[in-house]
């Protein structure tokens, strides 16, 4: 099971995206509601290591579970 990007509560901080190790973590393509960029887990990619929940600095914008009904997943 994959983590998830809560995506209206993602701030674009970004420093989840060098710390991923398989590169599972892609910008968004417009702003949140928010007004901020966002980003998004591809969850066929995502290992479930963890480390970006753990470099996040913005509260609850990560998920240690698979709920694609929090995050906007382009087609």
């Amino acid at each position: 099971m994959s983590h998830t990007i809560v995506t209206n509560t993602c701030e674009g901080v970004a420093d989840c995206v060098d710390a991923c190790p398989v590169a599972c973590i892609h910008p968004g393509p417009s702003k949140n509601t928010k007004g901020t960029d966002w980003y998004w887990i591809d969850f066929a990619t995502c290992i479930d290591c963890g480390i970006c929940l753990q470099v996040c600095p913005v509260e609850g914008a990560i998920v240690p579970e698979e709920r694609p009904e929090l995050q906007e997943t382009p087609k």
